[in-house]
């Protein structure tokens, strides 16, 4: 997996797919748009190496960044035998010993599996193995209720499979202001996605890919769902195993992550961790600012990893976008703050697209104008919050974003329509302050 899991096996193999079936949804909506059409059917595999070849693109792409740049790159399995010594396992069955005056470990996190009696043995699909379906499952089932689950429910269910999606809590994307939770749900029920909340898988029978079974307990009530295909799709798990990071001094969490600082060092001198397996936010830009982290601190400066922005886009259609505070962060923290809210109807833009399901809305301080947070639901949700980023990262006052003059029609012109509505004053309470 040259440049890692993102161009590989996640974000950016997930999107084309993703992008496969908005294509779908545009032929199922074609008399909305005035386009007669006799049907249409969907070939996996086609949509399989559509995908392939992007990833092959991006593959020759990094592996001329290694040439062009002069650093060694060895295929190999490593592990700690010592302090700052590394053993390869090579390809051949030789080992190589290397020594260094700094290590960075890298190693990401996979997806996790619970011991749910047959879960394993039903061989089920992580988000790699559903990446590389050649043939449309007939009914899948989805455990959890994330990004993963949601992303790949409403991509296969408009390629035309059944979707059940099963997750343990009481709303989907759950950590999610309660809108947009509802807002996500009603997304999914609209697409005809069988959605089983507050429910416990307590067994697996069968196998994925063939026939498979999930016996799950929802509000005291047992139900069996059946299916052709499984995917798991709840957490993930810090690839730590085998890597020998006790030989060199280097401590875990109690949740199995690498032990770091807020300059990403570990426990261990001149060893570094960045990404997933240290803990850090799971997105693709966070652990290329963990590079930056790291590199900034090799080379004479100072930088950390604290009081950054983590940006984060779910890849639904439409899409869901949030930067900085959300309403239930601030209620939880006692911060008071105004908010400002429009249906994504407001947005001149979202009409000519018919894309106007969703809304806008973002908190800014009560005594000034500073943005505390940003959320968008609909279409160009993460571009537009791109923009709102911006502003935030240079303390510009929400007032620079509604008297800007920006592109009439776009999308984030709808910026100026959300920051003109009146604002609502959201107060503490004396629950949230304690």
């Amino acid at each position: 997996y040259i440049g890692g899991s993102c161009p590989n096996i996640a974000c950016l193999p997930s999107k084309n797919i993703i992008h496969s079936a908005k294509v779908a949804s545009y032929f199922q909506r074609g008399g909305e748009f005035g386009i007669v059409h006799d049907g249409f059917t969907v070939d996996m595999s086609g949509v399989r190496d559509r995908k392939r070849k992007m990833v092959s693109g991006l593959n020759e792409m990094y592996m001329e960044n290694y040439k062009t740049t002069g650093a060694e790159l060895i295929f190999g399995t490593g592990r700690f035998i010592a302090p700052r010594v590394v053993e390869i396992a090579l390809p051949d069955g030789t080992t190589r010993r290397m020594r260094g005056t700094n290590v960075i470990v890298s190693t990401g996190t996979r997806a996790a599996l619970e011991a749910i009696p047959g879960l394993a043995e039903a061989q089920p699909l992580t988000h790699i193995e559903a990446l590389e379906l050649d043939r449309l499952p007939e009914h899948l089932l989805i455990i959890g209720g994330g990004y993963v689950g949601v992303e790949f429910a409403q991509a296969m269910r408009r390629f035309g499979s059944k979707v059940s999606l099963i997750d343990r809590n009481h709303r989907l994307m759950s950590r999610e202001d309660e809108d947009v939770c509802d807002a996500v749900r009603g997304l999914l029920d609209d697409e005809g996605i069988d959605i089983l909340l507050g429910a416990q898988v307590k067994r697996i029978s069968g196998r994925s890919g063939d026939s498979v079974s999930a016996f799950v307990d929802q509000n005291g009530a047992h139900k069996i769902l059946e299916g052709s295909h499984l995917l798991v799709a709840a957490g993930r798990t810090p690839n730590t195993g085998g890597l020998g990071l006790e030989l060199a001094g280097v401590e875990l969490t109690t949740r199995g992550y690498i032990k770091v600082n807020e300059r990403l060092q570990t426990t261990a001198p001149g060893v570094w961790a960045i990404g997933e397996v240290a803990g850090s936010p799971q997105f693709t830009h966070i652990s290329i600012d963990d590079f930056r982290v790291v590199h900034s601190n090799l080379t004479g400066g100072n930088r950390v990893t604290t009081g950054r922005q983590v940006p984060y886009c779910l890849f639904t259609d439409p899409e869901l976008a949030r930067i900085g505070l959300s309403e239930s962060e601030a209620k939880a923290q006692g911060i008071a703050y105004r908010l400002f809210k429009v249906p994504m109807e407001s947005n001149l833009r979202a009409r000519t697209l018919s894309e106007t399901r969703g809304f806008l809305k973002s908190l800014v301080e009560i005594d000034g104008d500073r943005i505390l947070g940003f959320t968008a639901f609909g279409a160009g949700a993460g571009e537009v919050m791109a923009s709102v980023q911006v502003a935030m990262t240079a303390g510009l006052p929400y007032t620079a974003l509604r008297d800007a003059v920006l592109t009439h029609p776009t999308l984030v012109e709808g910026l100026i329509p959300l920051f003109s509505s009146p604002a609502s004053l959201r107060q503490p309470t004396a629950t949230a302050v304690t």
